[in-house]
């Protein structure tokens, strides 16, 4: 059980770094790049069964916590899903869509190491 987790904190991570690193590494032109559409559906398939694996185990899951991530993380894909199609249709991403994707990922980060 301790590799399943340690796998799934591992992808999770990754898709962090997914948003946050697409978000500033188009900070002054601002879009939603694939990687970070991706990295949004990574999130939140990896939370979802990293939740569920504690819930099976021994580990004592935080449910307020767990539930205000999903909400953020839900916005997050949501932006994400809509920047993407605007791109595929050759349309502007907005500054505030595009940044929506990042600033609300980095204020999860923040909730998941603060809280």
């Amino acid at each position: 059980m301790d590799l399943l987790h340690s796998l799934l904190l591992f992808l999770h991570l990754l898709g962090t770094a997914a948003l946050v690193g697409g978000w500033l590494a188009t900070f002054r032109k601002p879009t939603v790049l694939q990687w970070q559409h991706i990295g949004a559906w990574v999130q939140l398939v990896t939370g979802l069964l990293l939740v569920g694996s504690l819930e099976m185990g021994d580990g004592a899951v935080n449910h307020m916590k767990i539930g205000v991530k999903l909400v953020i993380l839900i916005a997050v894909l949501v932006a994400a899903i809509i920047g993407r199609r605007k791109v595929a249709k050759d349309e502007p991403v907005s500054k505030g869509l595009a940044h929506a994707v990042g600033g609300l990922s980095l204020i999860n980060i923040a909730v998941a190491v603060f809280w």
